[in-house]
């Protein structure tokens, strides 16, 4: 397949995940109905140390169950982040303490950290950072609402070398603790991009050289008999009504998965995982 040919290039912006949106909250500790209020802060011994050791986070303290001190100087000494603010960075707590300020039953394995924002990033600096050579995987969430799945799927692009993942501004979960912990530090790995509009945003892609390919149950071909080159933007959709009308138009090809009849359709995020194995699996490691 003769591959689209990339746009001219300019200087590369560097990638920064959007953070956690910062706190609406007051100078007291929230109460308990508000934990999620401002999802500023991450917990998790994966989310904890992915944003620690992320140069582009601005952090303001971190708190750790009485008992894990050593475990937190480790962390610190290590960080690459910057600490903000004049309270002290770290803070012994207990579970209550905890419990205060993070999403009920949240298992925090014993740390929290108070983040602030990071730089949004936009489709053109997903573009611009495009490696003229080699595998660039875009992932693109129709309507996708779950935090659970969208932390989960940022979690998948991670590990198989996506370069970012996009959902709507409208309709996409915010950015909470909750999603973080799902996205087990890929939010600090892996770009989540909000832009207006999907169709267009696929169309700004093939503009870049990617092809666009639409993941349906009743896809014409399997994906991986599809040569697709290696900019690929691969559109998932929700899990009731799947890809929408407007979007699969504007999709290069639609391909299945190879699962069973008996149970033809995967949650998304698990879909998600399979179809990016399927594209890097022929790719050296």
């Amino acid at each position: 397949m003769r591959e689209r040919k990339a746009p001219s290039k300019s200087p590369p912006r560097q990638l920064l995940p959007r953070s956690i949106e910062p706190p609406r909250a007051s100078p007291q500790p929230p109460s308990r109905p508000a934990r999620e209020r401002g999802g500023n802060w991450l917990y998790g011994r994966h989310a904890v140390t992915a944003a620690l050791a992320n140069p582009q986070r601005r952090w303001r303290r971190l708190i750790v169950l009485t008992g894990q001190d050593d475990e937190a100087q480790a962390l610190l000494a290590a960080a690459r982040a910057q600490h903000r603010g004049n309270e002290e960075p770290l803070q012994l707590g207990d579970r209550t303490t905890l419990a205060r300020i993070l999403p009920e039953d949240a298992v925090h394995q014993g740390l929290a950290l108070e983040v602030e924002p990071l730089e949004a990033i936009d489709l053109d600096d997903v573009i611009r950072a495009t490696p003229a050579d080699g595998r660039a995987i875009v992932l693109v969430l129709d309507q996708v609402s779950d935090p659970h799945n969208v932390g989960a799927i940022l979690r998948s692009a991670a590990a198989f070398g996506a370069l970012a993942v996009i959902v709507p501004e409208h309709g996409a979960p915010p950015v909470t603790a909750t999603l973080a912990k799902a996205a087990s530090g890929a939010l600090d790995q892996v770009p989540l991009v909000r832009v207006t509009n999907l169709t267009r945003a696929l169309e700004r892609l093939k503009q870049a050289g990617y092809w666009c390919c639409g993941l349906d149950e009743t896809g014409p071909a399997a994906l991986a008999t599809l040569a697709l080159g290696a900019r690929v933007v691969l559109v998932l959709g929700s899990e009731g009504g799947g890809l929408r009308r407007l979007l699969r138009e504007h999709c290069d090809f639609l391909a299945r998965l190879p699962t069973s009849r008996a149970q033809p359709s995967l949650n998304v995020s698990n879909a998600a995982a399979v179809a990016l194995y399927e594209l890097v699996r022929g790719d050296v490691g």
